[in-house]
């Protein structure tokens, strides 16, 4: 266990309010590929064809086909990540995380206090009525996909091009602003507004405190402290030394 590991655990343990943002890094030891880094999901798909509301609107069938070919999404389980900041929350020790990732991974390891920042891809939204369903409850041997009232089916992701859902943004940025410590953990912090989430916790006084394998815009600017390695690793590390405090 590293001294990092430690003061990280010290720091949750002190804190009044300890709230999490993760991304893309967090799901890719899951099996889910990331969007931006080499080998990801804009390699194989050009994103303006695919992952724009408009590009979904001129051809859904065609973004559709990209989905159904996304075959981690469906078969991804949740992580000792996922599972050890489920069990954070379940301690009292984690109010919320703001996730960027639409893989519902973090409920699937137990975390019940889950903003899904853009939505979530497991999950499918009507365009003519608003019908919410899981995706598996679907068929998708002919696309698009349509709803019993005659609308296509979309992922309830947020596509290029579409605005964050206004309860997930007044939530993550009500966070952001009260708690006092924030664990920024899997995200390159590129992707805007979500990235500004930390760059808020800071100005309203929080600690911030990276897990990442790389650098970020974030590390020395924002953050106080960044832990270089994967969450996989890092969380469970951080759980044995808050176990071994209360011991």
């Amino acid at each position: 266990m590293s001294e990092l590991s430690r003061r990280v655990a010290q720091a949750i343990c002190a804190a009044r309010k300890t709230v999490a943002l993760t991304g893309a890094g967090i799901s890719a030891e899951s099996g889910i590929p990331t969007f931006r880094d080499p080998g990801g999901l804009w390699d194989r798909y050009d994103p303006e064809e695919y992952a724009t509301i408009e590009a979904f609107r001129r051809n859904p069938a065609k973004v559709w086909q990209m989905m159904k070919d996304f075959t981690a999404l469906k078969t991804a389980r949740p992580n000792p990540a996922h599972i050890g900041l489920a069990q954070l929350e379940h301690m009292g020790l984690l109010h919320c995380i703001i996730t960027q990732n639409v893989d519902n991974l973090h409920q699937a390891a137990g975390s019940r206090n889950v903003i899904e920042f853009h939505g979530n891809m497991r999950q499918v939204i009507c365009q003519r009525c608003g019908t919410v369903l899981p995706l598996d409850e679907i068929s998708l041997d002919t696309l698009p996909p349509y709803c019993k009232c005659g609308g296509v089916f979309k992922p309830a992701g947020v596509f290029f091009g579409e605005p964050i859902p206004p309860q997930a943004l007044t939530r993550a940025y009500e966070a952001a602003r009260t708690c006092d410590l924030m664990l920024v953990i899997g995200t390159s912090a590129v992707v805007y507004p979500a990235a500004d989430i930390p760059v808020v916790a800071k100005q309203a006084g929080a600690q911030v405190i990276e897990i990442n394998p790389e650098c970020t815009d974030l590390t020395g600017r924002i953050s106080d402290l960044i832990i270089q390695d994967k969450a996989g690793v890092v969380i469970p590390q951080i759980l044995a030394a808050i176990n071994a405090m209360a011991s």
